[in-house]
């Protein structure tokens, strides 16, 4: 006997339904995981510095990292990409790799709920005797403050937006820059996807990489910054 038509079409739908569901859960889960990229080999002094690109809410808003890891990755800076859940994670892992030696120079760049955890990733990194050189958060919510410091912590937000400049807590030690950055195009949810801002990021991050392949010499000349990544100018 066939089916009623009715019950047919109810199950065909039921079936459709169930498919899309099984590919959300395996697209959120691939999503989540941390995504680890190694340096291209033709960039000496880098493999000891990692970046460590932390996503925001429900991953699909802060595709603009996964572009600045890219751009990091093609110039032989290994770079892991993750959902902000994965910071203490992150930090753990980060930590053994410093222990070990592999690892030397420590950069943190999260946007959105990923800037806001910035500042907890950080703590928890020198808890474990590991220095941070250099944190970006793009437009950091929820009022975030800073209790210890990265040797720089740079907050890029909108003004107008959501984002907020992060406070500071007393004694901190580092330097925290607040940088209002209306008037490049950029709103909270495309602020990691705007060219300016991650020419910006990458400058800062490549500042940093060229200080430590430079040589311990006070006296030295400071490395040129990055001309193919100038930074917008400050508000």
């Amino acid at each position: 006997m066939r089916p009623h038509g009715r019950n047919a079409a109810g199950a065909s739908h039921l079936s459709t339904v169930r498919i899309w569901a099984l590919c959300l859960m395996l697209l959120s889960a691939v999503a989540i995981s941390p995504t680890g990229a190694k340096a291209a080999p033709t960039a000496p002094g880098a493999a000891t510095t990692h970046v460590y690109l932390l996503r925001g809410v429900l991953n699909i808003f802060s595709l603009g990292l996964d572009t600045i890891g890219a751009r990091l990755q093609a110039q032989g800076i290994p770079v892991t990409v993750a959902n902000f859940v994965s910071w203490s994670s992150l930090a753990d892992e980060a930590a053994t790799a410093y222990r070990a030696g592999r690892l030397k120079t420590i950069i943190l760049v999260g946007h959105s709920s990923g800037a806001t955890a910035l500042p907890d990733m950080i703590a928890k990194l020198n808890q474990l005797g590991v220095p941070v050189k250099l944190a970006i958060g793009l437009d950091s919510v929820f009022k975030t403050r800073l209790t210890t410091g990265a040797e720089r912590y740079i907050n890029l937000y909108i003004g107008d937006g959501p984002g907020e400049p992060v406070r500071a807590a007393d004694g901190l030690r580092g330097k925290l820059d607040n940088v209002d950055v209306r008037g490049t195009g950029a709103g909270h949810i495309s602020i990691d996807k705007n060219e300016l801002i991650q020419r910006r990021v990458i400058a800062e991050i490549d500042a940093v990489v060229m200080r430590s392949r430079a040589p311990a010499d006070p006296n030295a000349p400071k490395p040129a910054r990055s001309a193919a990544a100038a930074a917008p100018p400050r508000n």
